[in-house]
């Protein structure tokens, strides 16, 4: 049995998408950045922290836990806090590149003290966006539980001129990279 440690509806609908066959138990843990931390290891370490969180109580399943974050110039970008937040993100993306990274960690049965931890890399190219579309677009409410404020396969498509790397990492969840981390642990669908 697979569990997603994760209320993203994103997520599940990647896993659903992909044929797997998982249940749903978020883990409801505090998504801060320690000082100093690189965007890289904040999306690691919560997502090891959120699947841990459920494979205490989950002991006979593989535990799935993820985190996405965004990094512009050194700053980490996670979920906006209000739509000031949320307009602020956006003006520093505009015009520029960017890097989505989604940290992965899979808890094997048994496995408490050896979690798989991974992450995946994308560039993101965004096109200049102006302060009405900025304001219109964080009106329409998509950009308000989204790291880095925005959707890939919402409305901000429109201002994605380019991706390096997997789409679906920028949606939330990078799923062959999944699939390798489960078929490396014994995983069966």
């Amino acid at each position: 049995m697979l569990v997603l440690a994760s209320a993203s509806p994103r997520r599940q609908e990647i896993l659903r998408n992909a044929g797997v066959d998982f249940t749903v138990e978020p883990a409801h843990i505090p998504e801060e950045a320690i000082e100093g931390e690189s965007a890289k290891v904040l999306a690691q370490r919560l997502a090891r922290e959120k699947a841990l969180a459920i494979a205490h109580r989950q002991i006979g399943a593989y535990v799935l836990g993820a985190d996405t974050v965004v990094s512009v110039d050194d700053e980490i970008f996670g979920k906006p806090a209000d739509s000031a937040d949320a307009a602020r993100m956006l003006r520093k993306l505009a015009g520029r590149n960017h890097e989505v990274i989604t940290g992965v960690c899979l808890v094997p049965p048994g496995k408490l003290d050896a979690p798989d931890i991974r992450s995946q890399i994308t560039q993101v190219t965004f096109e200049a966006i102006t302060q009405k579309e900025i304001e219109d677009y964080v009106a329409s409410g998509e950009p308000m539980d989204k790291a880095g404020a925005y959707a890939i396969q919402g409305i901000a498509s429109r201002w994605i001129s380019r991706i390096e790397g997997d789409y679906f990492n920028v949606v939330g969840l990078p799923i062959a990279l999944v699939f390798e981390m489960l078929k490396d642990n014994g995983w069966t669908p």
